[in-house]
């Protein structure tokens, strides 16, 4: 209320000094002469000229925010020619004019009748003319002139955010910058005090202070701790009018968070872990966990930990979790509970970074001891090797003793152990084992050139508990007996020719044995003792596993012998020595003066000497030419000959009928055998033609045809049958049906002979000729009386 009176007090003591001003600016400006000339009468009525005095305008000002009962008077207009007698008329116009600044055209009062805003808008130009009422004849010339808003400190201070965030670190020295607040006022800097702002803080002490003239926050204390408290809020007050009684004040809020630095170092909660493992758990598991408590965050809370100390270095392990921040101790190498029960760690934990500005806070690490107790398990036995290699010979007698394994169980109670050959590694049960003392037999007898190792798997339990096993493999040599004799490498067949030298090698030859290299090379190659004087083949040893076959001499003849078996013995250098008789097949072969061979058969010498083997195989390839061309022509020669109309498989016989007795005319399509309508020349393998449509009318043959009185049908329609079926250039496109008589129903009645000889009566079949060319014949036959009765 205080501040609101001063306020209004102000608001009146300038809207009057203003009013004066403007009072003795109309004085002013009625005092002073137009600048426009006027007639004066002089003494004696002598005209004098003289130059009028032209207005004066000064800047017009008006307070803003006014809120007065009356409109504000601006300022008032007169010209030196209004002589107050109401002809002059004063016009205003320009920004505002007419709605926020209206003139009274008599007396030229300015008035604002609206409440203005510098901050919206700080000044009007506006343009004044008198003009004459009557004529509205400028009578003077228009002049322009400002109306300036004149400011109050309206708008208290605004700050750019509501609210602020910042950070600095902990344990910051006094004075340290945090961050820089400002706000803006919107009223005039230019006139008063309105828009000078003072910065103060109204929370945050005694931390933070703030710098009145620039808003910078800064630090009030030393030594905050983060771990103490982390986050601060603070308030910020800006004040207008220099700080001072009356001014108008805003405030922002600003969030400060002490960041962290490395201040603290880890510390364990205990000075003693105690932690325990299985004598049967694996490298690698987990033995326990243990944490020093860092109060720092981030980089500066890492911890890493080791072991620096303790019996326990070479069998457990730690590292860090560094999610959690634990340490994690693990198992590096087996236990046994009966070799050492317990065992004790010195662990250390220590800063990953350390921020030297902190140092003397040291030292940045802790130790604490971990004691881990070794629990004892009820372990598998153990075999005392890893693996085992056996050996045996080949062909030993079933029960031979292979070997022996051996497990004995860790525990203290030392268990009994039983053997056991794990038989998906031994199939064909090749081994036998003794559950007691692990000694390992065969079974059957082994063959080294069928199998030369065994790998079984020998299985160790407890005899008390059966879930404690262990497995081992073992691998079975079988060792090689000189049991296989050598024979030939591959299936050998030599070649020599008729014409060819004495005492050349035609044939090298080399021998292979089942045995190992102990038993097996080197070999040694020779003739039988009987034929050792062979007269035909000589052998050499070449002592390098090979021997060379020589022809001892020459002119050897096909049509004498064309074929020599030679055997070759071949004894290897096992012991005692084995050997084999193995049989070379040589054949004899005529060659060209070259050596080269051209045939090794006796035949060729039945052949033409002039013919060589070049010009049979033209002949032969001219002879499979030709029969081939020869099928292809049959092929296409059969293709062009099927049948124009009748398909295949289709006996166009099918379409005679045969009645034997009396049937019931047309209607009647039973009762009739189509068997006895086959082609008998067929079955004898004669098949008439019937892929050939004929070009001509078929003309029969003399004396075959009956005479036209004749009134035997049967032998006139079999006559035309076996003419058809004879000519193989008249398929039978037509069906030909026989009728004994025509029965009853048919359209033409009875056409039979038979019955007509027992009636009286005189047939007459001239209709038959209008019947179409299928009853030209009967037509013929009896369409005529007087031919019937001659023949009778």
């Amino acid at each position: 209320m205080k501040e609101d009176s001063c306020l209004h007090a102000a608001l009146i003591c300038l809207g009057m000094l203003y009013y004066s001003h403007a009072v003795s600016t109309e004085k002013l400006n009625h005092l002073r002469p137009s600048l426009h000339g006027h007639h004066e009468k002089g003494k004696e009525g002598q005209v004098l000229h003289r130059s009028k005095r032209g207005w004066v305008w000064n800047q017009f000002f008006v307070i803003e925010e006014y809120t007065g009962p009356d409109p504000v008077l601006v300022g008032k207009l007169h010209s030196d020619i209004d002589s107050g007698d109401g002809n002059i008329k004063y016009i205003l116009s320009g920004e505002g004019a007419g709605i926020i600044f209206v003139i009274d055209d008599k007396s030229g009062n300015i008035h604002a009748t609206k409440t203005l805003d510098r901050e919206e808008r700080a000044q009007y130009i506006l343009t004044a003319q008198a003009v004459d009422r009557n004529t509205n004849r400028p009578l003077e010339p228009p002049s322009e002139f400002i109306v300036k808003v004149q400011d109050i400190n309206d708008n208290p201070p605004e700050f750019l955010h509501e609210n602020y965030h910042a950070n600095v670190p902990e344990r910051s020295n006094v004075g340290t910058s945090v961050i820089q607040v400002t706000a803006s006022d919107a009223d005039d800097p230019t006139y008063g005090n309105s828009a000078k702002l003072v910065y103060s803080i109204l929370e945050g002490q005694p931390y933070f202070s703030v710098e009145a003239q620039t808003g910078i926050i800064r630090t009030a204390l030393p030594n905050m701790d983060r771990e103490a408290k982390e986050e601060y809020h603070v308030v910020i007050q800006a004040k207008d009018m220099g700080g001072h009684m009356g001014g108008l004040s805003g405030t922002t809020k600003v969030t400060i968070t002490l960041t962290d630095v490395n201040d603290n170092p880890p510390k364990f909660p205990q000075s003693v872990y105690q932690m325990s493992i299985s004598e049967a758990s694996i490298p690698g598991e987990e033995v326990g966990r243990l944490k020093a408590k860092d109060p720092d965050i981030g980089e500066n809370g890492l911890v890493a930990y080791s072991i620096i100390d303790g019996d326990g270095v070479e069998m457990f392990e730690i590292t860090t979790d560094y999610e959690t921040q634990e340490g994690v101790v693990k198992l590096k190498k087996l236990l046994d509970y009966e070799t050492k029960k317990s065992y004790s760690l010195k662990v250390e934990a220590a800063n990953v970074h350390i921020d030297p500005k902190f140092i003397s806070n040291g030292p940045f690490k802790d130790t604490v001891t971990v004691k881990v107790a070794v629990e004892d398990a009820d372990e598998p036995p153990i075999f005392l090797a890893p693996s085992y290699i056996l050996e045996v010979q080949e062909n030993a007698a079933a029960g031979a003793v292979v070997g022996r394994v051996h497990a004995k169980d860790p525990d203290a109670a030392n268990s009994a152990i039983r053997y056991s050959i794990d038989r998906h590694t031994d199939l064909e049960r090749y081994f036998s084992i003794s559950p007691e003392d692990g000694y390992i037999k065969t079974i059957k007898t082994l063959d080294r050139e069928e199998i030369a190792w065994h790998n079984i798997s020998v299985f160790a339990t407890e005899v008390y508990n059966r879930h404690q096993e262990a497995k081992v493999p073992v691998a079975i040599k079988v060792l090689d007996v000189n049991d296989n004799a050598p024979k030939f490498a591959s299936t050998y067949e030599a070649f020599i020719c008729e014409n060819g030298q004495s005492n050349k090698a035609f044939i090298t030859i080399t021998a292979d044995d089942k045995d190992d290299a102990a038993n097996g090379p080197r070999f040694i190659f020779s003739l039988p003792p009987e034929i050792i004087h062979n007269p035909n083949f000589t052998l050499t040893d070449n002592r390098d596993n090979t021997a060379g076959i020589y022809v001892r001499r020459g002119g050897f003849s096909r049509q004498k012998q064309d074929l020599y078996l030679l055997p070759i013995v071949i004894s290897d250098g096992g012991i005692p020595p084995m050997s084999s008789t193995n049989t070379l097949t040589i054949r004899v072969c005529g060659c060209d003066s070259n050596g080269s061979m051209l045939s090794c058969n006796a035949e060729a010498y039945i052949l033409n000497a002039g013919l060589s083997t070049g010009a049979l195989i033209a002949i032969l390839a001219c002879i499979v030419i030709l029969l081939v061309i020869v099928v292809l022509f049959v092929t296409l020669k059969r293709q062009k000959k099927e049948p124009l109309i009748v398909f295949e498989e289709e006996d166009v016989r099918e379409n005679i009928i045969t009645y034997d007795d009396e049937g019931g005319g047309e209607e009647d399509t039973e009762a009739f055998d189509i068997a006895t309508l086959q082609n008998p020349d067929g079955i004898n393998g004669f098949i008439p033609r019937k892929d050939i449509k004929p070009e001509y009318q078929y003309m029969p043959r003399p004396g075959l045809r009956p005479a036209p009185n004749s009134v035997d049908v049967d032998d006139f329609i079999n006559t035309r049958i076996q003419e058809a079926d004879n000519d193989p250039t008249a398929p039978p496109y037509d069906s030909i049906q026989i009728y004994g008589y025509e029965g009853r129903g048919s359209v033409a009645g009875s056409l039979s002979s038979l019955e007509s000889a027992t009636t009286d009566s005189d047939l007459d079949y001239d209709y038959l000729q209008n019947w179409g060319p299928r009853f030209k014949k009967l037509a013929d036959l009896y369409g005529s009386k007087d031919t019937f009765d001659d023949d009778s």
